[in-house]
């Protein structure tokens, strides 16, 4: 059993006990802070509320509220390694070296990767990519890999997403002549890497304070370092030097699509992205350079201004589609070509494997609940391992993360190929995934494995599957318990029905780009009544909602059907309940519709 803290007492909840078995607590401001900000910005009382929710005083609202990276941007050299990683690739660059590129198959990988693409193009510096076969190769560097780029000419090849714990790989290709660069930032120990340098901010000596950046951060921050190197050498005299903020849309994309905390530089470079991206949609004209993203977003019907919401859920999973079912080097060449015919065929090509790993998730995720189902036998489980044979090792991951939400505890996915499987893991906060599955590790019970808190993979003999979920069960328990006793869904304000208009979620615009670290505001609506209710999609339960007064407001639940909240929308009656959710755009009826997204209910007491 592991130890942890006593838990911290908690404001007192709005509601004890919902019908997903969560409190809901009201975030803590500050009343003088709030009419500080009213006065004297000149803010809406919500959006003010919502900007001391997330702990900003007066005096940073006007920055906060206007994201500047002239303002926040840190000299790249705070980070550790970085001079020698970029006086390597100087040397590289100026000497003529072809350049080998290894990425990661996934957004963060790719996108990053991409961007060292653009720069070694617009430089016209060889180059080659290698981004491994999910499947055949797995994560992280191989001696094949690297002995294939040394083939076709590099003498340094530049990681990105990983490498940070390959210390032997690394080691024999230098022994072998190729120079290795890391750029990662997944946690590691010390020494780092044999490499010639390790760029990496979630380095145990790096006291730069970056640990929110992503590897496309990490990438662009190596970018701005190496662009002023050689303007100081004087290499851009007679060339043109890269305009590295044009390309924060995939600085972004890798940003939000690795769920990093979306504060301070992290923030700000996403919110720019965003505005790089501009708009999608019918008669807005694709950008002359590179017009992969936009060709993307419009294959899956995006429009309107670019958003936080189109990085993570309608490019995100596109590009990732690439890697998990296909291969990424599509999404890679997608967003590094200038041809328009091409990205649009890349484009419609991403669009149409996300399709096919939409079914193939469903079709496993659904074999994964009835394991459960069966195996619970109606008790709320405290940990759920579900393993197939032939599920498909590209989706397991996604599996384990929707079993996560729908059973509230830490869920694991196995896929077999005959005696051996890979496996996927997502956890609750608090419990400390990635360690267990390394202590596992060490016990023997896998032939791999570990990962962060938050996630971790494996890979496990079939004859040790049920060793180790005992094992799992035993160590996680205490941990899961305290997880669940601190959950609590987060109340930014109590509502009306009446504020339920698209001018009304704009004016939170300001707080956001909203996600992980800055969350979107979430409003409890007190004492209304499901008027109407039905299933959209198979799925999703679209209703609407009254109060005393006659006020009505469409809302939405997704992914609710036979589940205790769409039991409670859909059979409700004239009962009385509170909705806990977000206000957002209504695109669907246009002008200045708006609807909830409820996110959870609570019956009122009668």
């Amino acid at each position: 059993m592991s130890l942890t803290a006593p838990i911290p007492p908690s404001p007192p909840a709005l509601v004890e006990r919902s019908v997903c078995g969560k409190r809901w607590v009201m975030r803590e401001i500050s009343e003088r802070d709030v009419l500080t900000m009213v006065q004297q910005l000149g803010i809406d009382r919500t959006l003010a509320e919502t900007l001391s929710a997330r702990g900003i005083v007066p005096e940073e609202a006007s920055a906060f509220l206007n994201p500047s990276l002239r303002d926040c941007m840190p000299d790249p050299s705070c980070m550790a390694d970085m001079d020698k990683a970029v006086a390597r690739i100087v040397t590289a660059i100026k000497s003529g070296e072809t350049i080998g590129i290894f990425g990661d198959y996934d957004v963060d990988g790719t996108t990053s990767a991409a961007l060292l693409v653009r720069y070694f193009t617009a430089l016209g510096i060889d180059h080659f990519v290698h981004i491994p076969d999910r499947l055949t190769e797995g994560y992280g560097p191989s001696a094949q890999a690297f002995a294939g780029l040394r083939e076709k000419g590099a003498s340094l090849c530049i990681t990105v997403d990983c490498g940070a714990m390959a210390h032997d790989i690394i080691e024999q290709a230098q022994l072998d002549g190729l120079d290795i660069v890391v750029t990662d930032h997944h946690q590691m120990t010390l020494p780092a890497p044999p490499a010639a340098a390790t760029v990496n901010p979630n380095r145990p000596d790096d006291i730069s304070g970056l640990g929110n950046l992503s590897a496309a951060g990490v990438v662009f921050m190596v970018l701005v370092a190496l662009n002023r190197a050689l303007r100081r050498d004087g290499y851009f005299t007679d060339r043109s030097e890269p305009k590295l903020l044009e390309w924060l849309d995939l600085v972004s994309l890798g940003l939000m699509c690795d769920v990093m905390p979306l504060t301070g530089l992290t923030r700000v470079l996403v919110a720019q992205g965003l505005k790089v991206m501009g708009t999608f949609g019918e008669g807005v004209t694709a950008p002359a350079a590179y017009p992969g993203l936009f060709h993307l977003a419009s294959a899956a019907g995006a429009s309107g201004a670019a958003s936080a919401y189109h990085l993570g859920f309608v490019l995100g999973p596109r590009i990732n589609a690439a890697g998990r079912i296909g291969h990424a080097r599509e999404a890679l060449s997608m967003m590094t070509l200038n041809d328009p015919a091409k990205t649009v065929q890349l484009a419609e090509r991403l669009h149409g494997l996300n399709a096919v790993r939409q079914d193939i998730e469903s079709s496993v995720l659904e074999e994964a609940i009835n394991q459960v189902e069966v195996q619970r036998l109606n008790d709320r489980p405290n940990l759920v391992v579900t393993a197939g044979d032939g599920w498909h090792p590209g989706v397991i991951g996604i599996v384990a993360g929707r079993l996560k939400e729908r059973y509230d505890c830490p869920a694991i996915t196995i896929g077999f190929d005959g005696d051996t499987g890979k496996g996927s893991g997502r956890s609750l906060p608090g419990v400390d995934l990635g360690s267990a599955i390394a202590a596992a590790y060490r016990e023997g019970l896998l032939l791999g494995g570990g990962g962060h808190a938050m996630a971790a993979g494996l890979t496990i003999e079939k004859d040790k599957l049920g060793a180790f979920t005992a094992f799992l069960k035993e160590r996680l328990a205490d941990d899961i318990a305290q997880s669940r006793a601190r959950a609590a869904v987060k109340i930014d304000s109590i509502a009306s029905l009446a504020v339920v208009r698209k001018t009304f979620a704009d004016s939170l615009a300001g707080a956001g780009p909203f996600g992980t670290g800055n969350p979107e505001p979430r409003f409890v609506f007190e004492r209304v009544r499901v008027r109407y209710g039905d299933i959209k999609g198979g799925k999703h339960i679209a209703c609407t909602l009254a109060d005393s007064m006659g006020r009505t407001a469409r809302a939405i639940a997704f992914r609710c059907v036979d589940e205790p909240m769409g039991d409670v929308l859909l059979n409700a009656g004239n009962r009385i309940i509170s909705i806990a959710g977000k206000i957002r755009e209504d695109a669907w009826r246009g002008g200045d519709a708006a609807q909830i997204h409820i996110e959870d209910i609570a019956l009122a007491e009668t």
